[in-house]
C-alpha cells in the first residue's frame, strides 16, 4: 500500500456499529464495562480512546514504524520521548533546533539531571567529540528550525554508543518526503500542529517507533502523565494528515519557486532552503530526502528594523507563528520562535536579528511573489 493510499485507509476502516465511513469522533471519558476489568478494550479515555486509536493507526503507517503515541502538542511529545532517559544521563543535541525544545532541555530538564550539549550534527567530527560515557540519546532535528541545515541521519546513528537512542523530529520534512526510522533512527517526533494536521485548527504531536520497548515506556508516560490530544484534535489530525501527500508537493513546489525569487533578488543577502543547488547541504538533501519541503528561511541587506518592517507588511505572507498550514507565514525567529535562546547563541548559530523565515503555503505561488517583490522594492 502506498503513502496516499495508507493515508486515508490504514486505521479508517468503516464503523462497524453505524457502517459509518468517517472514523465517529468518540467524545466520551469513559467506558461501561461487563464486570470489573471486563470491557471492549477502552476504559478511560486519557488511557486510550478509539478516535486516538484510528490516529495511531494511521500516522505510524506513514512513518513506516509499528508503533505510535499521539500527544497533545509536539512539546508534550518530545517530554515523552526524553522520559526514556534518567537523571544524570547526556543528550547531544542539534545546535541549530526550534525554540520551544531548547527551552525544554535548558529551562526544565537540567532542573532533572538530565545534561545536554550543542553541536552542529552536520560535523561527524563534532559528534564524535560530543559523546560521552553517559551519552544516552542524539536528539536530531533535519531540516533545522530555522536555518535548515541538514544533519545525515544514517552516518549520525552509526555513531550512537550503544544503549543510546536516536530520536528524530522529522516536523520539517514531514514523513512525505524523509523516513528517519529506515536511516537508522529509532525514534520519530512530529508536531502534528505543523504539515500533518495541515490547516492550523489544531494542536497535537506524535512520538513513533518500531522498538517495542521504546514504545512501551513513551506509552507509559503518555497515560502516566496525561498530555493525550482529546477526541476531537485527534480527528483533525487524522482528517488533515489525508491530504498530506497532496499539499506537501504543493508546498514544495511554492517553497522552490519562491527560494529561486528571493535568492535571485538584489536586497536579498542569503536564502537557506535545501532545495538551491548553493545549499551546502544540497547533495545530502537530494540523497536522504524525496522532496525539499515547504520551509525557508532568509537574510535581508536591512538593517533589522526594515526587516521587521517588510514582515509586517507584506499581504499573503502573515506574520505569525507556527508553519505547515496551507496558508503562507513569516516568521521572525529572533522575536517570536526562538525568542528564549540567549542572543550570544542564536547569533552563534546564525539566528540573527535580520532573518526571517516563510512557512510557503498552497496559495498561488505568482501571488505568493509578487507580494514578496513588492515588499523588497519599497524597501
Amino acid at each position: 500500500m502506498k503513502f496516499s493510499t495508507k493515508a486515508i485507509h490504514v486505521g479508517q476502516e468503516a464503523d462497524p456499529t453505524t457502517g459509518a465511513t468517517i472514523v465517529p469522533i468518540y467524545q466520551t471519558s469513559t467506558y461501561t464495562q461487563d464486570a470489573v476489568g471486563k470491557h471492549k478494550g477502552f476504559d478511560y479515555s486519557r488511557t486510550v480512546n478509539p478516535t486516538r486509536v484510528a490516529l495511531e493507526k494511521q500516522l505510524a503507517s506513514l512513518e513506516d514504524a509499528a508503533h505510535a503515541s499521539a500527544f497533545s502538542s509536539g512539546m508534550a511529545a518530545t517530554a515523552a520521548v526524553l522520559n526514556l532517559l534518567s537523571a544524570g544521563d547526556h543528550v547531544v543535541v542539534s545546535d541549530d533546533l526550534y525554540g520551544g525544545t531548547y527551552r525544554l532541555f535548558s529551562r526544565v530538564l537540567e532542573r532533572y539531571g538530565l545534561e545536554f550539549t550543542y553541536v552542529d550534527l552536520s560535523d561527524l567530527a563534532a559528534v564524535r567529540g560530543a559523546i560521552r560515557p553517559s551519552t544516552k540519546m542524539i536528539w536530531i532535528e533535519t531540516p533545522t528550525n530555522p536555518m535548515l541545515k541538514l544533519v545525515d541521519i544514517a552516518a549520525v546513528a552509526a555513531l550512537r554508543p550503544a544503549g543510546a537512542v536516536v530520536a528524530v523530529d522529522n516536523t520539517f520534512a514531514t514523513p512525505f518526503f524523509q523516513r528517519p526510522l529506515a536511516l537508522g533512527a529509532d525514534v520519530v517526533v512530529h508536531s502534528t500542529t505543523k504539515y500533518i494536521g495541515g490547516h492550523s485548527d489544531v494542536v497535537g504531536g506524535v512520538a513513533m517507533t518500531s522498538e517495542r520497548a521504546i514504545h512501551e515506556t513513551i506509552k507509559f508516560h503518555q497515560n502516566s502523565v496525561g498530555g493525550v490530544p482529546g477526541p476531537f484534535d485527534a480527528w483533525l489530525v487524522m482528517r488533515g494528515a489525508k491530504t498530506l501527500a497532496l499539499r506537501m508537493r504543493e508546498h514544495e513546489r511554492n517553497a522552490q519557486a519562491v527560494a529561486e525569487f528571493l535568492a535571485g533578488h538584489g536586497k536579498v543577502e542569503s536564502v537557506h532552503y535545501p532545495g538551491l543547488p548553493t545549499h551546502p547541504q544540497y547533495e545530502l538533501a537530494k540523497r536522504q530526502m524525496s522532496g525539499f519541503g515547504g520551509m525557508l528561511s532568509f537574510t535581508l541587506r536591512v538593517p533589522e528594523a526594515r526587516a521587521m518592517e517588510f514582515a509586517a507588511g507584506l499581504r499573503y505572507f502573515s506574520l505569525a507563528e507556527s508553519l505547515g498550514g496551507v496558508e503562507s507565514l513569516i516568521c521572525h525567529p529572533a522575536r517570536m520562535t526562538h525568542g528564549t535562546i540567549p542572543k550570544e547563541d542564536r547569533e552563534r548559530r546564525g539566528v540573527t536579528d535580520g532573518l526571517l523565515r516563510l512557512s510557503v503555503g498552497i496559495e498561488d505561488v505568482d501571488d505568493l511573489i509578487d507580494d514578496l517583490r513588492s515588499a523588497l522594492d519599497a524597501l
